[in-house]
């Protein structure tokens, strides 16, 4: 299993981004894959992924990450140690607490084992908006009067 992709928000054509990687701080230009079809093995293993980022918790809303759509894509590089690679945004581009969210999907993944490393990119396009929250995600919010 090598640079597997799924696509976790109906994100399914190539988008051009400009991304900083969160390990150096640098920007990045370059495109989010397009989703390559996947085994049954690699799929349940992306999903396993997806599953441990809804701990990651935005600490202003309190709604996971995976249902405000904020993950835009995981793959999964296995060359020399498995790494997650995880693309997603975040509400505002302004937002000061990407460590706070990027610590908590280190612990989530790499901290929990499921993982042996993570590399996060923050991409900053397609912006994010209200229409990237899943259905459970506006329960949530509705739950928290929010109107959504």
């Amino acid at each position: 299993m090598s640079d597997t992709q799924a696509d976790v928000t109906g994100v399914d054509a190539v988008v051009e981004t400009a991304a900083v990687d969160a390990a150096s701080g640098e920007e990045t230009a370059g495109e989010v894959a397009a989703p390559v079809e996947l085994t049954a093995e690699q799929q349940a293993f992306v999903d396993d992924i997806e599953e441990a980022m809804r701990d990651v918790v935005d600490p202003e809303l309190g709604i996971n990450v995976v249902d405000l759509g904020l993950v835009y894509g995981i793959s999964v590089d296995e060359s020399e140690e498995t790494v997650a690679i995880v693309d997603m945004t975040l509400t505002s581009a302004a937002c000061p607490l990407t460590d706070v969210i990027e610590e908590q999907a280190r612990g989530a993944l790499v901290k929990s084992g499921l993982v042996d490393d993570l590399k996060l990119n923050w991409v900053w396009l397609p912006p994010w908006g209200p229409d990237k929250i899943t259905e459970d995600g506006r329960e949530q919010l509705r739950a928290l009067g929010f109107t959504v």
